[in-house]
């Protein structure tokens, strides 16, 4: 996720506070951080490399993790209990069924999750149905649904190449707004949700993003460099947004972190956010930019 580093910020508390050195700005634990990084990299890349399906198995984890991480999350912040069985297993079929049924299997397997969500809920009566099926609901959409657009992009030939530029652009955005936050930033760019991003970390994560799109939409989807240049772009703001979406979550909630799996990240879902909706408007601008032949 883009991370535009520590900057001052207003909340809702008051002024900005005075800017803190940078040493103390860094704002996470950088050498745990990395390692996790280059893990989880190395891991994609060993997947879509040896053979470009074992890269759905990642995904089909991701979504099992996410669910369960964001699950948790609903019940230690809202005392919300989403159906854990339910959505584990449609979101496994969301994944999998996107494989060889393409946006069809999405659809139908989306559907039932949420209609056996609807029919689990009511054997415990009519109190709180509402939020509790429109926890359910959003959760098989915010983490399975995504997740496997994610699929759809590495089904066709050159899936190894939109899956790439896909991840690449995300990276670039979140390593190009974090180095230009931590060295420039001044301008908070959304305060009340997250006083650590500013606006020219986001300017970073543009420029970075952008030629990581044109570099591999030229490279490795021999598409328009213009074309990898808008999708580079449209991708950092989509994961700035996916990042503030996954905030606002966590203020509503009360919580610092979705889970702690990871050292340096927190939880799985503390990755994802910006990854999430990023890998639908990858789909959808890389079908439209670079259509599968």
């Amino acid at each position: 996720m883009p991370v535009n580093a520590d900057v001052p910020g207003t909340d809702a508390a008051g002024p900005a506070p005075a800017r803190p050195p940078r040493s103390t700005r860094l704002g996470r634990n950088l050498v745990a951080a990395i390692a996790v990084g280059v893990g989880l990299g190395a891991v994609i890349l060993c997947a879509l490399l040896v053979v470009r399906q074992a890269f759905i198995v990642v995904l089909a984890v991701a979504a099992a993790v996410g669910t369960w991480e964001l699950a948790g999350a609903l019940r230690r912040g809202a005392g919300i209990s989403v159906p854990l069985p339910v959505l584990l297993v449609g979101g496994q079929a969301m994944v999998w069924l996107s494989w060889p049924f393409g946006l069809s299997g999405l659809a139908v397997s989306f559907a039932a999750t949420a209609l056996a969500c609807l029919l689990w809920r009511m054997r415990e009566g009519a109190a709180h149905f509402l939020r509790d099926t429109s926890a359910a609901v959003f959760t098989a959409a915010y983490v399975p649904l995504f997740v496997a657009f994610a699929t759809l992009l590495v089904v066709p030939p050159d899936g190894v190449g939109r899956v790439l530029t896909f991840m690449l652009c995300v990276v670039a955005s979140d390593v190009g707004g974090y180095a230009a936050g931590v060295m420039a930033g001044r301008h908070p760019m959304a305060p009340t949700i997250s006083p650590k991003k500013s606006w020219e970390g986001f300017a970073g994560s543009q420029v970075a993003g952008m030629v990581a799109g044109a570099l591999s939409v030229v490279l490795l989807l021999d598409g328009a460099w213009w074309l990898g240049a808008l999708t580079g772009s449209l991708l950092v703001v989509t994961a700035t947004l996916g990042d503030l979406i996954e905030s606002m979550i966590k203020r509503d909630l009360g919580i610092k972190d979705m889970g702690s799996l990871l050292p340096g990240h927190g939880g799985l879902m503390d990755r994802l956010d910006s990854l999430l909706p990023a890998a639908f408007v990858s789909w959808l601008v890389l079908s439209l930019a670079v259509p599968v032949t």
